[in-house]
């Protein structure tokens, strides 16, 4: 209602008056917010947690044979023994040169070139090939021992035993030659001797031959003081003069190596060796995780992490064996040495896997926690090479996504600064050009990234993180770069989907130029994915609910309406078919918990409509537009409160927004009688909130004269008059205009008297008055247009009413008494702002009134209510 003090007061107005061209009070500003138009609100679209922890869940556009695995076998084979040097990632271009080949060698026999010709001594060739072998194997293990050391008796016992060899001897001797490539003795032969097998002794034998083994040569590898200067071990600042990105020395790896001294030579055999002399002869899993634990200490405190430690080859191979026991707790304890020991290449990517492994079980976040692991994790999303290591980074970070999915490590991980390194790493991707060979491999990459992001944006901190770093605006980015990609853009708009719902964070959203077109994009690329539709709509409805200038923004981009309507119908026709194969089934009689797919779709685009035409130029239009209010009023058609009850409620409350505008060729006035027939059936539905929708749209439409004839024949007005011992203020407050629109007409003012309803009017003055000052002025003014020709006060009123509203009229104009409530302070201001510029003026003509037509009797004022 559109009222003003400046307004005359005897002269009858209906309930809601189209906006005026002139300046509104702060009285109609107030009026509006209550009386005409309303923003709507919905739940956000459930996202169903995956049964399995998988790298694409079960709704992936990817195929099984364009995504890679989630499943995989891995075992100490899968290793590199050693490693070679790290890839540059730079294409080699072809050679000029092309040989030319010979036709035939007997026609050129005459030329120069000689062909090889076998040895003359095939035994002088073995010589050579066997210290080759061995020589070329040795380097390649990073050191130059043998594969095994050998004692003299054992020498002995493996040439004259003639006792085949079984498969546990096998296995033992193979741990022993991993034992001996971390001793120190470097005595050999330099000739071609085969190797001597070397048969297992007992624990005192063994002990004994590390004893031997330590003292017999000094160890050739760098110290741990060396190794912290020439910035071995992984550090936080990875831009150290000459290394590159994965932690490695340009050049040569042996380059790099020192000597050891005397001090660290001995803090590794004492320290180091034993225990790895544990590791290869335990059996019980408890044990060999306390021997991991207690590795890494040491290791840690020898500042033997990183890729310079010259044992480094040998204790990996160690370590990689142990990865067939296929225990998940030493599983990451080995995982975190490897990775603290700077692998690359095929050893990363396995150990990534190895990781992403073990987190697909959620049972294992609780053994993650107590790893420390994630900062390793990290590391590699931070310091390694993207390109060079994208099949690690995608187990890396689907492992990450796995662990962000458990409450605990999700917040360690936000501490640990995980939104800026993946808002680092999304700038990285979205570098890479369509047409580079790794543009979609990183598609797979992204996935998991915005997958984490996803479940990264429930906490406060991170959300903090999101807009102060800038990551909203490098995941428009990857919105538009990777449009095609429906697995990405879904997890993007859940992202929007979760920021959308703060205030601070939907202005960041709105902030980017290009937003509403994207999600037009969106909306008209993938139209029939439920997922996406549901949520790139979820988030138009939250940005256009408290900002007129996004209402307008997006109205006035290209197709906006026809990508809306489109989106209507399509959604429409799916519920359509879902309702009747449901009834030609007779299933699922039962009333539905949550509304199915389209009906969410539908009730999320109708809160768009409904936000939109709050703005005066877009509501006139929508308002006018028949393909909007036809589907609006076929919702009302063929669907019951009870069938879905948020959908219908938002269908009515759009109606009353459209309704609101009286306009040039409103389709609302032309289906003002269709619309309140549908309208009965919400009325006299049990839903108190789909009845308070009705009564409001009535309330706009009694305006019209053809509505209030039917609010009479229909007998409607009888349940407006119910209506007010609700008890409830909105819907008094609405019945009440309803009744006001009516009083307007002099011939249908005597309504009043029927059903009591001058009584119930009376009644809610006293009960809500006080506390709301916008009924109470409803209700004077309906009692106003009621006693315009009156003669005498009891020709109108009976004499109790008479006596309480001139009790509750001279209380109520007391300024004291009348605003002395517990008001908020906000609030106060509020109220004696309506009270003064609206309820006083037309409550102290409506006491005249009545007391000049009833002067015998004096009003007495009331203390309190």
């Amino acid at each position: 209602m559109h009222s003003s003090k400046n307004k005359n007061v005897e002269k009858p107005e209906p309930f809601y008056r189209p906006s005026a061209p002139k300046q509104k009070t702060s009285a109609e500003i107030i009026n509006e917010a209550r009386n005409a138009l309303r923003t709507l609100r919905t739940q956000r679209p459930f996202t169903p947690r995956e049964d399995q922890r998988k790298l694409f869940g079960s709704a992936s556009s990817r195929t099984p044979e364009n995504r890679p695995p989630s499943t995989f076998s891995l075992h100490a084979s899968s290793f590199e023994s050693g490693e070679s040097r790290s890839v540059s990632g730079t294409r080699l271009s072809p050679l000029d040169h092309k040989p030319k080949l010979l036709s035939s060698p007997i026609k050129d026999e005459d030329s120069s070139i000689s062909f090889p010709k076998p040895p003359v001594d095939p035994m002088e060739v073995r010589k050579v090939s066997s210290a080759r072998a061995r020589l070329c194997r040795t380097a390649s293990q990073g050191n130059l021992l043998p594969d095994k050391i050998l004692l003299p008796d054992e020498n002995k016992e493996g040439v004259n035993s003639e006792e085949p060899a079984t498969m546990d001897d096998l296995s033992r001797r193979s741990n022993k030659s991993c034992l001996a490539e971390l001793s120190p003795h470097s005595n050999f032969k330099d000739d071609d001797d085969i190797p001597l097998i070397y048969n297992e002794r007992n624990k005192a034998e063994d002990q004994d031959f590390l004893k031997v083994a330590v003292a017999t040569s000094p160890l050739q590898f760098r110290s741990g003081s060396d190794q912290i200067k020439n910035g071995d071990r992984a550090s936080s600042n990875p831009s150290s003069t000459g290394w590159n990105k994965s932690g490695s020395k340009a050049g040569s790896e042996n380059d790099s190596r020192v000597n050891e001294t005397e001090e660290e030579e001995n803090y590794w055999n004492v320290k180091i060796v034993p225990i790895v002399y544990e590791l290869e002869n335990e059996n019980n899993i408890e044990n060999l995780c306390l021997a991991c634990t207690s590795l890494h200490q040491a290791l840690e405190e020898g500042n033997m992490f990183g890729k310079r430690f010259k044992r480094r080859t040998a204790l990996l191979k160690i370590l990689y064996k142990l990865v067939d026991i296929g225990s998940d707790p030493l599983g990451l304890k080995l995982a975190r040495m490897i990775l603290a020991l700077k692998v690359s290449g095929k050893n990363l990517l396995n150990v990534c896997k190895l990781v992403f492994k073990i987190s697909r079980n959620e049972k294992n976040d609780s053994l993650i926690q107590n790893n420390s692991l994630l900062d390793s994790l990290l590391e590699i999303l931070r310091f390694e090479d993207l390109q060079t290591n994208n099949e690690a980074f995608l187990y890396c970070l689907g492992a990450i996504k796995f662990i962000s999915g458990n409450a605990v490590l999700l917040n360690e991980l936000v501490n640990k600064g995980a939104v800026e390194i993946f808002f680092q790493l999304m700038k990285q991707i979205n570098n890479i050009k369509e047409n580079d060979t790794c543009f979609s491999n990183l598609g797979h990459l992204l996935v998991q990234l915005t997958a984490t992001l996803r479940n990264l944006v429930d906490l406060p901190l991170s959300r903090c993180q999101l807009l102060c770093s800038g990551a909203v605006s490098a995941l428009w980015v990857v919105l538009e770069q990777r449009m095609n990609d429906k697995d990405i853009c879904t997890n993007i708009v859940r992202i929007f989907s979760k920021l959308s719902s703060y205030n601070d964070c939907c202005a960041a959203l709105a902030a980017c130029s290009r937003c509403y077109v994207l999600f037009l994009a969106l909306l008209n690329k993938h139209q029939k994915k439920q997922d996406l539709v549901v949520r790139v709509v979820f988030i138009l409805g939250n940005l256009t609910a408290k900002n007129n200038q996004a209402r307008e923004q997006f109205f006035k981009e290209k197709g906006s309406a026809d990508t809306l309507i489109s989106l209507f119908q399509t959604y429409n026709e799916f519920d359509l078919n879902t309702k009747k194969e449901k009834h030609e089934g007779e299933e699922n009689k039962s009333k539905q918990k949550h509304p199915s797919e389209a009906e969410d779709v539908l009730i999320k685009l109708i809160r768009v409509l409904a936000n939109l035409s709050i703005h005066p130029s877009v509501g006139a239009v929508l308002a006018a537009n028949h393909h909007i209010v036809a589907l609006l009023v076929t919702v009302l058609e063929y669907k019951s409160i009870d069938d879905c009850e948020e959908l219908v409620i938002n269908a009515a409350a759009t109606i009353n927004n459209l309704s609101y505008y009286k306009v040039r060729n409103s389709v609302i006035e032309d289906q003002k009688l269709r619309i309140a027939e549908l309208l009965l059936k919400l009325l006299m539905s049990s839903n108190m909130d789909g009845i308070l929708e009705a009564v409001r749209v009535f309330g706009n439409l009694s305006q019209y004269l053809e509505i209030c004839d039917f609010i009479i024949q229909r007998k409607v007005y009888k349940f407006m008059i119910a209506l007010l011992d609700a008890k409830h203020q909105d819907v008094c407050f609405s019945a009440c205009g309803v009744l006001l629109n009516l009083t307007v007409d002099k011939n249908k003012r005597a309504i009043l008297k029927e059903e009591g309803g001058i009584k119930k009017l009376v009644d809610c003055l006293r009960d809500f008055g006080p506390t709301d000052w916008q009924l109470a002025c409803l209700i004077c003014k309906t009692l106003w247009n009621y006693s315009e020709n009156i003669t005498s006060a009891a020709s109108c009123f009976e004499e109790e009413d008479i006596n309480t509203l001139l009790v509750l009229l001279a209380s109520f104009l007391d300024e004291e008494l009348a605003l002395d409530y517990n008001f908020d302070s906000d609030l106060r201001d509020y109220h004696k702002l309506y009270w003064e510029t609206e309820f006083k003026p037309v409550a102290q003509k409506l006491l005249n009134r009545i007391q000049s037509h009833h002067s015998f009797l004096q009003p007495r004022t009331i203390t309190s209510f």
